[in-house]
């Protein structure tokens, strides 16, 4: 398949989305999903959740305007938190938000039966959607995989969204498996994370499905070829500026608002992975105060100090140290 050129995906249509984008009408729950939503982290604090620094970065995130907060994705090192906590989190959470931004759950696991379990839990809870991630570590095939999410789907009571993010989890959703999908009650979106834009593309204009970013290297593009969501990590350190830029993306403005980023934000964007996220992003929110503690559970471990200045130099060059 091959890409449209950049001035053809940046045409308008009469409501100012880019003409790509328009052709897709969002559900409302779509809408409520869509725009920037932050993949929370979870402080800790002597191994402890720390709720101080949760309050503060919760307030950070609503001033700047995001759209929505994932609770218990990859970011908030989920496999490392009980059940309980899981529930104290979210509860905790969605008082503090009190219905400013839209609440999705993390909810996948390699078990079908227990990420069905989850995603009633966090209907129960209150969630408007689960995320559900491919199953790891199984490695299933693509009927496996389309059982999988449909099952969940159907047993899960609540609307899912597919995780797509074969770097973590080795298997990958294939474009034919995605399109299967895409035609399941109660599957609603896909965070399409492999930074691939032709297929970004196919799932904007083959779909029904809301297509979001789970690249924050790439969503600036990936908003030209139809994406109208972006599941982010860098919009812990600038939520106001990642929101902008993103609706900018959506628009009419696609190149400018890409290319922008590219200037601003690219070497603080690569330099958030110099270890495994969320490991430099925690120690980058330490560093401008918004946590009091870089800390994480293990297998995880505190930022190496031989990349500490790496990351010091691009929260400079980002404006924010």
């Amino acid at each position: 398949m091959r890409l449209p050129t950049l001035a053809s995906s940046n045409l308008s249509s009469p409501d100012g989305t880019s003409a790509m984008a328009a052709r897709h009408t969002l559900t409302p729950l779509q809408q409520k999903i869509s725009g920037v939503s932050t993949a929370l982290i979870t402080p800790f604090l002597k191994g402890e959740i720390d709720w101080a620094s949760l309050k503060i970065l919760l307030r950070q995130q609503i001033e700047g305007g995001v759209q929505g907060i994932v609770v218990c994705g990859t970011t908030g090192e989920t496999p490392t938190l009980s059940n309980e906590e899981k529930s104290k989190l979210f509860g905790f959470i969605k008082s503090e938000v009190a219905g400013a931004v839209t609440l999705v759950m993390g909810t996948g696991s390699n078990s079908t039966s227990e990420t069905i379990h989850a995603t009633r839990q966090a209907k129960a809870l209150g969630a408007a959607a689960a995320l559900v991630v491919v199953p790891y570590y199984n490695k299933p095939s693509q009927t496996g995989l389309l059982q999988h999410f449909t099952k969940v789907a159907t047993e899960g009571q609540l609307p899912v969204i597919l995780y797509n993010v074969p770097s973590r989890t080795i298997s990958k959703l294939e474009p034919a498996t995605i399109r299967q999908l895409a035609d399941v009650p109660g599957i609603i979106a896909i965070k399409e994370a492999t930074g691939d834009l032709e297929l970004g593309q196919m799932i904007a204009t083959e779909t029904n499905l809301m297509l979001a970013s789970g690249d924050d290297a790439s969503c600036m593009k990936l908003a030209q070829v139809g994406g109208r969501g972006v599941i982010s990590v860098i919009s812990h350190l600038i939520p106001k500026t990642m929101t902008e830029l993103f609706k900018r993306a959506v628009q009419a403005d696609g190149s400018g608002a890409s290319n922008e980023w590219s200037d601003r934000f690219g070497a603080l964007n690569r330099d958030l992975y110099v270890e495994a996220n969320p490991i430099p992003l925690k120690y980058a929110l330490h560093r401008i105060g918004l946590i009091s503690s870089p800390e994480l559970r293990l297998p995880l471990t505190e930022l190496d100090s031989k990349y500490r200045k790496v990351v010091d130099d691009a929260l400079k060059s980002g404006g924010l140290l």
